[in-house]
């Protein structure tokens, strides 16, 4: 876009007025035009000369009222480019001379040309004279560039003189920027709480809807003429709720903490919104009869589901206790075995069973009726000629004793023989599959391992894994195997009580069936049943030489109606009975 004056007044203003207008009027302001609409260059005839600011200034001018027609946007931009150029700029914008018409060399370029840009001491815009010097300014909307002489700026760009301090407003007026000027307005002269519309007259401020809180949230905003009053809300709360201690709102009453609540002995008490509700504790139900909370017995209302053996009621909670051979496990729930054996109150060999445990005695001693102590036999005294657990080797004056070679030593006594614990040592064969188990004189490899449908709860202790619906098979099968290792001496007195069996917890009316389904086929061993609820397996005749038996005991529970298995395999380890 071509760059010109946009000043109000005529281009031919300050100190080159006379020479300019002379040159409006001249050929070379004509000379401009034509330039102008031919597309040439609207830079002028060198020479230091204000002569070239009529030609520059008709040029740029004719050139832009083209520029303006081409564009489309109307010839009303002379209202802002003062009187001579606005009048060249509207004869060159409103003339309606085709484009066939203009020479030849304006056809090849019609883009408006921008102002001349000008050394050596010629100016590009305006120029004056002082002194002999020549001096150049520019149009209003341009500015002087660092050299001196050419000019910049859009002829629609608009200089901010209120922006730049170059206003002429008294300390009562204040400044207005317009397009290519300014104006001064008076300034406000009303009283606090008023304003000036647009007639100049001194109105009311509404502070309450123009303020952005003019009062607090518990008081509401009336407006007064020239001022505002603040008057506070009142709030009407419901039941349940209390005005707040602003007074802006309405906040919950908390019955449970004040204790105007109803909730009776015994219950707890919960805050609602707008309410409450009372609640029993944990371990309590509601009587709707009574209006009270009553005490619930877990052990009734889940009966074999709260503990694994015995369930005492108590005040708004229950415990679980174990029956004896048993100790409450850490979840306070399950019944754990306790090793007797442990704490040694077998006065020689202890063996441990599922609930109890079993006392024994070494060679050369036998059982007490208390079931505890081990008391000696006096083997001379008895006429049995043998003064040495193994062998006795008749010396002059004395004798000596001698053990088997293998798995015994002797004692520090010299008459007994020391069984050696191969498992202890290390020194037996078994795999990495099998448990090693210690024998007098020897040890043996045993597998533990649980059959088909059956998962490893310990490392003796098996459990039936659930059963399908149809399956009839796994149903009837035992619900626990347990596995136990017995040892004893060829020698042992019969019959003999050697393992015992029974439910646990019991409960009253429980029945209980024990038999011998396999591993008895010489039949050493029988059962019988001590009570309803316990049973014991015998041995019923002499085993006069070392052997193994596996045995399997079921135990059948008859209880409320409903019939449930338990199989118990022993291992019966028989050894000689001359160590």
């Amino acid at each position: 876009m071509p760059k010109l004056s946009n000043d109000k007044n005529s281009v031919c203003s300050l100190a080159q007025k006379q020479c300019c207008i002379r040159s409006l009027n001249s050929i070379r302001c004509d000379s401009g035009v034509t330039s102008a609409k031919a597309g040439r260059s609207c830079e002028g005839d060198d020479g230091n000369s204000c002569m070239d600011d009529s030609y520059q200034v008709c040029c740029s001018c004719c050139a832009l009222g083209l520029w303006m027609r081409r564009q489309g946007q109307g010839c009303d931009a002379d209202l802002h480019l003062g009187p001579s150029c606005g009048h060249v700029f509207l004869t060159c914008c409103e003339e309606v001379e085709a484009r066939s018409q203009l020479p030849l060399r304006g056809q090849e370029n019609l883009k408006p040309t921008v102002l001349p840009r000008r050394g050596n001491g010629l100016c590009s815009q305006r120029c004056s004279t002082a002194g002999g010097r020549v001096l150049c300014s520019c149009f209003p909307g341009f500015f002087l560039m660092k050299d001196g002489h050419t000019c910049e700026g859009e002829a629609q760009y608009y200089v901010d003189e209120c922006a730049m301090r170059k206003d002429r407003c008294g300390k009562d007026f204040l400044c207005e920027n317009t397009p290519g000027s300014f104006k001064c307005i008076p300034k406000q002269k009303c009283l606090s709480g008023f304003t000036q519309d647009a007639h100049g007259n001194c109105v009311d401020i509404n502070e309450c809807s123009s303020l952005a809180q003019p009062c607090s949230s518990s008081f509401a905003c009336v407006n007064t003429v020239g001022s505002f009053n603040c008057q506070q809300k009142v709030l009407v709360c419901n039941r349940g709720y209390h005005t707040s201690p602003d007074g802006a709102s309405c906040a919950d009453v908390d019955e449970c903490q004040m204790g105007s609540h109803a909730c009776g002995v015994g219950q707890i008490c919960h805050n609602l919104p707008g309410s409450y509700r009372c609640d029993c504790q944990t371990g309590y139900q509601f009587d709707a009869l009574r209006k009270v909370c009553t005490d619930v017995n877990e052990c009734w209302s889940y009966p074999g589901r709260l503990c694994a053996q015995t369930c005492e009621n108590t005040v708004g909670s229950y415990l679980c206790t174990c029956t004896a051979g048993f100790i409450l496990a850490s979840d306070q729930k399950n019944c754990e075995d306790i090793n007797e054996c442990d704490q040694k109150p077998c006065s020689q060999e202890c063996v441990n069973m599922h609930g109890s445990y079993q006392c024994y005695c070494r060679q050369g001693y036998y059982l007490h009726e208390d079931g505890l102590t081990c008391e000696d036999i006096d083997e001379c005294s008895q006429s049995i000629g043998k003064l040495c657990a193994f062998q006795c080797v008749n010396v002059v004056g004395s004798y000596l004793c001698a053990c088997p070679p293998h798995g015994y030593v002797m004692s520090a006594n010299g008459h007994t023989c020391t069984d050696v614990d191969e498992c202890k040592v290390g020194s037996h064969n078994c795999s990495s599959e099998k448990t090693c188990f210690n024998l007098q004189g020897g040890f043996r490899c045993l597998s533990f391992d649980c059959p088909h449908n059956y998962k490893k709860v310990s490392s003796t202790y098996c459990e039936r894994i659930n059963c399908a619906p149809n399956s009839f098979d796994c149903q009837n099968s035992p619900l626990r195997i347990t596995y136990y290792t017995l040892s004893f001496q060829s020698n042992i007195l019969t019959p003999a009580q050697i393992f015992r069996m029974g439910p646990s917890p019991v409960y009253a009316g429980d029945h209980v069936i024990i038999s011998i389904t396999s591993g008895n086929e010489e039949n050493y061993f029988s059962t019988r049943k001590l009570n309803s609820f316990t049973g014991a397996v015998y041995i019923q005749r002499k085993v006069r030489e070392p052997k193994d038996f596996l045995i399997e005991v079921e135990m059948k529970l008859l209880r409320r109606g409903t019939v449930t298995s338990f199989l118990a395999r022993l291992y019966v380890f028989f050894t000689p009975s001359s160590i």
